[in-house]
């Protein structure tokens, strides 16, 4: 039986679940749209459903709202902004010859977090937490490397990249803890809730701006292709919605190590749906993710 306490765990599971989904629903927009405009539908049209959320809550928990104090907005803006920064670097690795490579050093995030989190928050992480989110980290690498790539680990431009982007995703996560636990006076439903809000205006500003001033046919085609958009906001909202309750009642680097789990996800479906074997290697970084999850899970 759960506590209050023990909620991020089912959060961030349900969260992880959604992001699959999203992902689904976005890359099947990217030709259509470009990535960007891609990009810009979780944003865009999950802003609306975010204010749907937000209602709900309000009227569940019967909070009052109040403009939150100015220690908040530095950290709704660097959570905002670091993540779009990590989704650009995300798509410059996408180009690269070395993505794969580039790809595993992204899954270096969970101990970035963990890291930024002591450092700006002062989260507590025992040894055993840290243990296990090395364990997670590993098991995701592993199963992110391909035969053949290795001789990619030597090339500067990967390891840059996937560390930076890794880096600006776990700012973009302590920075959004930050920005919630900073909301006084309300539940941490609430909190959570308006933070999204308020995180997906901003980044919603920032991208359509940005595509009006250099490809405004991009916001013509969103508009057009508003249906599947819509339900792809829809889940993008949703799973963000949970990602924030979790960050709202434990330390990120906890939230994020657990969200490596969406490896596994992905690897049954492409088992079960594409009918593609499972390689030892990948089997043996399951199994690692499987006992730092569980390591982190039980600490």
């Amino acid at each position: 039986m759960f506590t209050i306490a023990s909620l991020w765990i089912p959060f961030t599971i349900v969260a992880a679940l959604g992001q699959v989904a999203r992902n689904a629903m976005q890359r099947s927009l990217t030709k259509p749209l470009g990535t960007w405009g891609a990009t810009n539908i979780r944003f865009l049209f999950g802003f609306p459903f975010s204010l749907l959320f937000l209602g709900l809550v309000l009227l569940a928990t019967g909070d009052h709202l109040s403009p939150p104090p100015a220690v908040f907005w530095p950290w709704l803006l660097l959570g905002a902004l670091s993540q779009i920064v990590a989704t650009g670097l995300m798509l410059l690795a996408m180009n690269d010859r070395s993505f794969v490579v580039t790809t595993a050093y992204l899954k270096t995030e969970a101990i970035q977090t963990a890291i930024f989190g002591f450092v700006f928050l002062g989260d507590h992480l025992t040894w055993l937490k840290v243990l296990a989110i090395m364990i997670a980290t590993v098991g995701v690498v592993i199963t992110a490397l391909r035969p053949g790539s290795d001789k990619s680990f030597a090339e500067l431009k990967p390891t840059i990249i996937g560390l930076v982007a890794a880096a600006a995703f776990a700012l973009s996560a302590v920075g959004f803890r930050g920005a919630i636990i900073n909301v006084p006076g309300v539940s941490f439903v609430t909190a959570a809730s308006i933070t999204l809000v308020l995180g997906l205006f901003v980044q919603t500003l920032i991208l359509t701006i940005y595509l009006l001033w250099r490809t405004p046919d991009v916001l013509r085609g969103i508009l057009r292709l508003w249906r599947p958009s819509m339900l792809a906001g829809f889940i993008g909202a949703f799973a963000s919605q949970f990602w924030f309750l979790a960050f709202a009642l434990t330390a990120a680097a906890n939230v994020r190590t657990l969200a490596l789990i969406e490896v596994l996800f992905a690897q049954a479906v492409a088992y079960y749906s594409f009918k593609q074997p499972i390689a030892p290697r990948e089997l043996a970084g399951i199994a690692l993710i499987v006992v730092g999850v569980a390591v982190l899970v039980g600490a």
